[in-house]
């Protein structure tokens, strides 16, 4: 149900569905949500549900809140953006698929990871407020996402389905987003965002899909309420023992390697498909673009750990850390 924000909200008792509201009532709605500035354009930021959200896409959230029906063998990918989404999908998809596909032959050849873990928001609950048909979809579904849980569909915390979040340094968050937002190809008629500027919305919290705070807290919450439903990652363990990391993955959405994969060598097969190099360097990676704006090689820059150093001022780095360290600081959880 969507959760209205506004004077049109009370008059209905405050929940509403879309298909009680008509396109001028779904207008003036959208239009009555608190606003900020977005390096997308000039739509910006709305304020929806507690978290700020790109302003277009409002409508896609509340069609995927009234419409999706989880299944229990869904396994759901969800993150900030530019938290090592784009690996972990490659990785996700190699696991769950390897039966059905040999990894010389694999769909990540010809494919972009985020067109086979597809986005709800941006991908399939894009077209014009159409409810698309999933059914078709072959099980286990892969779908991703980057909104908080607590605005996740009910459907999805009613089943069973597996959930996947993977959380990365803020600071190197930051910096990675700040490079992704500035290869935007519209953004060539809009002035481009400074490191600085991007620090400041992430600490005010004004930042896509933010607060950042709030975003990954959600998921720990849950990681520890029900591991049996959620797995948390962070980036840098990922990275540190990838293989480890793997094995936990695949044994934890229900693909476990069996001891004939292992001495064969399947996992490490599939580290090296997935690894960033590999990725970056397949053909359908450097050209093309699967989303309006941004080109598939964009999804691809360095992904080292602590690359912030490099950016980031003495102040401005302190300034983050001491917001990380208030707002998790009693959560058992550091980054």
């Amino acid at each position: 149900m969507i959760l209205m924000e506004s004077s049109t909200a009370q008059e209905h008792g405050n929940e509403m569905s879309d298909d009680q509201i008509d396109q001028d009532q779904q207008e003036l709605f959208l239009s009555q949500l608190t606003k900020t500035k977005g390096w997308l354009g000039s739509s910006g930021l709305s304020f929806y549900q507690g978290f700020w959200c790109p302003s277009k896409i409002v409508p896609n959230i509340i069609s995927f809140q009234n419409h999706f029906k989880s299944h229990d063998q869904d396994i759901i990918l969800a993150s900030k953006p530019k938290s090592g989404t784009t690996w972990l999908k490659a990785l996700l998809f190699s696991i769950v698929n390897r039966a059905n596909t040999s990894l010389s032959n694999t769909p990540l050849l010809r494919s972009n990871p985020h067109e086979l873990v597809p986005f709800f928001e941006f991908t399939l609950y894009a077209n014009n407020n159409k409810i698309p048909d999933l059914s078709t979809i072959p099980f286990p579904r892969l779908f991703s996402t980057h909104i908080p849980y607590d605005s996740l569909p009910k459907s999805i915390k009613e089943s069973k389905c597996r959930i996947l979040y993977i959380c990365r340094n803020p600071l190197d968050t930051i910096v990675s987003h700040w490079h992704f937002a500035n290869q935007a190809d519209h953004l060539n008629h809009i002035s481009k965002w400074t490191l600085e500027e991007f620090v400041d919305v992430y600490c005010k919290g004004e930042e896509v899909f933010g607060p950042f705070w709030d975003h990954i807290l959600g998921y720990w919450k849950q990681s520890l309420e029900h591991p049996q439903k959620m797995m948390f990652f962070k980036y840098e363990d990922l990275k540190k023992d990838t293989k480890t990391q793997v094995r936990k993955l695949a044994e934890f959405v229900g693909y476990p390697f069996s001891v004939e994969e292992e001495s064969l060598g399947i996992v490490d097969e599939i580290l090296k498909l997935c690894s960033l190099k590999n990725l970056k360097d397949l053909d359908v990676n450097k050209h093309g673009k699967f989303m309006p704006y941004f080109e598939n090689k964009s999804y691809f820059r360095k992904g080292e750990v602590g690359d912030w150093v490099n950016h980031v001022s003495p102040t401005m780095a302190d300034q983050v850390e001491k917001l990380i360290h208030e707002k998790l600081s009693s959560s058992g959880l550091t980054l």
